[in-house]
């Protein structure tokens, strides 16, 4: 409880509120693509955009809609490797990642395998989302406010004042949002199969809150 604060809200009880809202994913972002080295950067190159091409063929012919492919990175590296404390160069490495988007989540493991088969050597990353996304973030940001509200409350209870029925100022402490479920793929061994369990997104709110007392 302060008399002064900063907000020019005198007399007034200052509380925090936290809110948390679930929502199921139903899209799944998928990063991966050809990581090759050699000495030769022509060979290179042509190896890496066949295994892409057919990386890219492979992945529409699973469904995979051609614009929700795109290349997330692309590099081209010389490799060096020191001997007796000198520079020897000893080729290149070349990069190039695509950023798969697949709608829903259950045909993410298939993808990769299907990637992988023809020619994808790296999976950097796995990130489901949900369509939902903004509906969650409101009812966590609501929940913050409920929530200051109730502590608000039960100080004014415990203290034995009254409290204004609508607060003098109303601060976000931090953006609401969420962090996508992420995860770090394994290449598959054998006949086995990629399997992806993407669980529910979290999303998370926070207020600070000033009541007026009396």
């Amino acid at each position: 409880m302060k008399e002064q604060n900063e907000s020019a809200c005198p007399f007034t009880i200052e509380v925090l509120g936290e809110g948390l809202a679930t929502a199921k994913p139903d899209e799944t972002r998928v990063t991966l693509g050809v990581i090759s080295e050699g000495e030769k950067l022509e060979e290179l190159q042509a190896g890496n955009a066949a295994k892409i091409a057919a990386i890219v063929q492979a992945l529409t012919a699973l469904g995979v809609a051609r614009e929700n492919i795109a290349t997330a990175s692309f590099a081209i590296e010389p490799q060096y490797d020191y001997v007796d404390g000198k520079q020897v160069f000893r080729g290149y490495k070349a990069t190039h990642l695509l950023q798969v988007t697949i709608a829903g989540t259950e045909a993410a493991g298939r993808i990769i395998d299907a990637a992988v088969a023809n020619g994808a050597n790296t999976v950097t990353d796995v990130s489901f989302r949900s369509s939902m996304a903004d509906e969650a973030q409101h009812d966590a940001l609501t929940l913050a406010v409920r929530n200051a509200q109730a502590k608000a409350l039960a100080i004014a209870d415990t203290l034995g004042v009254s409290l204004s029925a609508v607060p003098c100022k109303v601060e976000e402490t931090q953006k609401t949002g969420f962090e996508p479920v992420q995860f770090k793929a394994a290449m598959p061994v054998g006949d086995a199969a990629t399997t992806l369990e993407p669980g529910t997104l979290t999303f998370r709110a926070a207020v600070r809150v000033w009541y007026l007392y009396a």
